[in-house]
C-alpha cells in the first residue's frame, strides 16, 4: 500500500467544541503556475451528493479547477481529476458513494494519471476514512468541508509525492471570501450566508461535519448578490444550516431579517432561503417576507416529528404547540404562504401513538411538499447509542402511512392551482420528454408545458390545466 500523508485527521471530540474565538475572514486565493502547466486543458469530473450547501461547495471546487485551466466533463473515462463530494446525513447516501468509488477502480487501472478525490461530510468522520483506506486503496486524496479552498494545494502535494493525502480539519472554521466559482446555472444561484450549526440535534451529524455557526459579513453577502443581479440571475437562494441564527456571532446588529430585506431591495426577481429553525424564526422575518413581492411565499420549516416526547429526545428546541403557533402567525399575515418540511419516521423507541402525532400536525399545517426519511443512525451522535425497540419493518410501514397521508394534502393543494395562472421559472427540458419544458412555481410545484427552448432561464406566466400529485400540466400565457 502507498504511504499515507495524514496532514490533518478528523476528530469528533474537536468538532464538538464551540469556543468564542473570533473568526478569520480571508480575502485572497492564488494559483501556482506550476500546477496550471500540469493540468491546463485537462478534464475534471465532480459528483455531488446531498444538500444545497454541498452544491455550493461543488461550484467553488469547479471554480478552483477551472482557474488552473481545466474543463468540466461528465465522462469519467476522460477525466484527469475526479471528485466525489459526499453527504453523511443518511446511510443510503453513503452507500451510493461507496458504489461510485468502486466504479473508479477500473478507470484508475486504465489511467494511472487519474487523481481520485473524496471530500465532503462523510470524510469528516475518522471511521469512514479508515474504511476507505482499507477497502479502496486507489483513492488518492481525502479532504473535509473546511479544506475545500486548499484543493489546488492538495493536488500539487499529491503530484510531488504520489502519496495518499488526508487533510480533514476538525476546527471552528475560517471564512474564505472571493474564492473562484463556476456556477452550475446561469439564472439561479445559491449564496451562503453562514456555515455550520450549533444545535446538536441528537440524530444529526452536521454540527460535527460542518463546524460551529459562523456568519459571513453582510457587506460580502450583498456584494455577491449584487453581482448576480447584474448578471441577470432570476433567483437567489440564501443558504445556512440555520438561516435564522444569522448574525448572532457578528455582534454588529446584523440579523437575518435585516439581511433578507437588503437582498430583496437589490431587485432580484425571486428570493428564497434555506433552512429555518422553528424556535429561532422571528416575527420580523414574517414582516419582511410580506413586504417584498420578490421574496417567495414558500417556507421550508422542518418539524421532524409531531410528538413533543420525540422532539425532546431529538434535542429539538420547540414543541408541536410552538411550531403550530408559528405557522398560524405566518398564515395570519401571509395567507398564501406554502409550507414544506422535513420529517423523520422511526426515531429510536418512537411509539405508534407518537407517530400519529406527526400525522396530526401534518394535517393541520397542510404541507405542499415534504422530505420524509426513515431514521438512519449516525455514528458519534447521541441517538446512535440508543437501544431501539421498533423494528425496521414497522418503521417502513409507518413511513408508507405517512407518505400516504401527506399525499392527500399535496393533492388538495395541487388541485387548488388548476385554472389559475402562476409565474414559473423555466428550468429546461423535462427529464422524461425533451419536447416538453419544466419550470417551477413560487411554491416549488413543478409545471410541465410546451414552449420554445429560448424560454429556459426566464420567468413566464403559465396557466395550470391539469393537476397531478407531484407535477402539474400547464400552458404558457403570452401577453
Amino acid at each position: 500500500m502507498r504511504k499515507v500523508n495524514k496532514i490533518n485527521i478528523p476528530s469528533l471530540e474537536k468538532a464538538r467544541l464551540r469556543n468564542k474565538e473570533s473568526l478569520t475572514y480571508i480575502y485572497s486565493h492564488s494559483i501556482d503556475d506550476e500546477l496550471k502547466s500540469k493540468f491546463e486543458g485537462k478534464k475534471f469530473f465532480i459528483r455531488t451528493y446531498g444538500c444545497q450547501a454541498n452544491v455550493r461547495d461543488e461550484e467553488v471546487m469547479a471554480g478552483i479547477l477551472s482557474s488552473i485551466g481545466m474543463e468540466r466533463t461528465e465522462n469519467k473515462s476522460e477525466t484527469s481529476v475526479a471528485i466525489l463530494n459526499t453527504c453523511a446525513v443518511r446511510e443510503n447516501a453513503e452507500d451510493k458513494v461507496y458504489g461510485e468509488i468502486g466504479e473508479f477502480k477500473a478507470l484508475k487501472n486504465k489511467n494511472k494519471d487519474l487523481v481520485l478525490c473524496i471530500c465532503g461530510c462523510m470524510i469528516e468522520q475518522s471511521h469512514i476514512i479508515d474504511f476507505i483506506l482499507s477497502t479502496y486503496p486507489f483513492v488518492d486524496i481525502m479532504f473535509g468541508t473546511h479544506n475545500i479552498q486548499d484543493l489546488a494545494i492538495l493536488l500539487k502535494e499529491y503530484i510531488k509525492k504520489e502519496e495518499i493525502i488526508i487533510d480533514v480539519e476538525s476546527k471552528v472554521g475560517d471564512i474564505y471570501e472571493e474564492l473562484p466559482s463556476k456556477r452550475n446555472s446561469s439564472f439561479k444561484a445559491f449564496v451562503n450566508i453562514s456555515y455550520g450549526c450549533n444545535k446538536f440535534c441528537t440524530y444529526c451529524i452536521v454540527p460535527y461535519t460542518r463546524g460551529k455557526e459562523r456568519s459571513r459579513k453582510m457587506e460580502d453577502i450583498l456584494k455577491e448578490c449584487k453581482e448576480l443581479v447584474d448578471l441577470n440571475y432570476q433567483e437567489i437562494t440564501l443558504l445556512g444550516q440555520n438561516v435564522d441564527s444569522y448574525g448572532n456571532d457578528l455582534n454588529d446588529g446584523s440579523t437575518f431579517a435585516k439581511l433578507l430585506e437588503e437582498v430583496a431591495k437589490l431587485g432580484i426577481p425571486r428570493l428564497r432561503f434555506l433552512t429555518s429553525y422553528p424556535s429561532d424564526f422571528k416575527d420580523e422575518v414574517i414582516d419582511v417576507i410580506r413586504k417584498y413581492p420578490n421574496i417567495m411565499k414558500y417556507l421550508h420549516l422542518p418539524i421532524q416529528s409531531g410528538s413533543d416526547e420525540v422532539l425532546k429526545m431529538m434535542g429539538r428546541r420547540y414543541d408541536s404547540k410552538q411550531y403550530l403557533a408559528l405557522v398560524d402567525r405566518i398564515k395570519a399575515k401571509i395567507p398564501e404562504m406554502a409550507f414544506s418540511t422535513d420529517i423523520i419516521v422511526g426515531f429510536p423507541n418512537e411509539t405508534y401513538e407518537q407517530f400519529l402525532d406527526t400525522i396530526k400536525v401534518s394535517e393541520i399545517v397542510g404541507y405542499t411538499s415534504a422530505f420524509t426519511f426513515i431514521y438512519s443512525p449516525r455514528k458519534g451522535t447521541p441517538a446512535a447509542r440508543l437501544k431501539d425497540n421498533v423494528t425496521y419493518e414497522e418503521k417502513v410501514k409507518r413511513f408508507k402511512e405517512l407518505v400516504k397521508s401527506l399525499e392527500v394534502s399535496f393533492d388538495e393543494k395541487a388541485k387548488e392551482m388548476v385554472g389559475k395562472t402562476y409565474e414559473c421559472l423555466v428550468e429546461g427540458p423535462s427529464k422524461k420528454n425533451s419536447d416538453i419544458l419544466a419550470g417551477y412555481t413560487e411554491n416549488m410545484k413543478t409545471v410541465l408545458f410546451k414552449g420554445d427552448t429560448c424560454l429556459i432561464g426566464k420567468i413566464v406566466k403559465v396557466k395550470i390545466l391539469e393537476s397531478h400529485l407531484y407535477s402539474l400540466v400547464g400552458e404558457v400565457i403570452y401577453e
